[in-house]
């Protein structure tokens, strides 16, 4: 991927991967809030606003894995899927044992249930 030409884009960009990247922060201790995606999102930014923050990101001792399996296979680590299953799963049952509102439930378990069923379709890339 390449910087983008113009300026003004390439301050979107920025911002974008910026934000990705606090968003990804906040995923990590919030259960609800997905890390990977926005990672995903954040490199992407970054390739086409900044080479230095997209190499650290790429390199990044926790992150850099997640975001090549995604980009090379399209793959989730078998751990990372389990943490993030089991977290999906933890969100709703402390929505029911908080007593949340029907219509909340009804609308999480659906969308838990299809992140998770995504989350664990995605093949597992290979051992290196």
């Amino acid at each position: 991927m390449t910087r983008s030409r113009h300026p003004g884009a390439r301050l979107v960009w920025f911002v974008v991967g910026c934000l990705a990247v606090a968003l990804a922060g906040l995923g990590v201790v919030l259960p609800l809030l997905p890390t990977t995606p926005f990672l995903l999102v954040a490199a992407f930014a970054f390739a086409r606003s900044s080479r230095r923050l997209h190499a650290w990101l790429i390199a990044h001792r926790v992150f850099g894995p997640l975001i090549a399996d995604w980009h090379r296979y399209g793959a989730i680590r078998r751990p990372t899927k389990v943490i993030g299953v089991a977290s999906m799963a933890g969100v709703f049952a402390l929505s029911v044992l908080l007593d949340a509102p029907a219509f909340v439930l009804a609308v999480q378990a659906p969308v838990l249930l299809a992140s998770a069923v995504f989350v664990a379709s995605r093949p597992e890339p290979p051992r290196e």
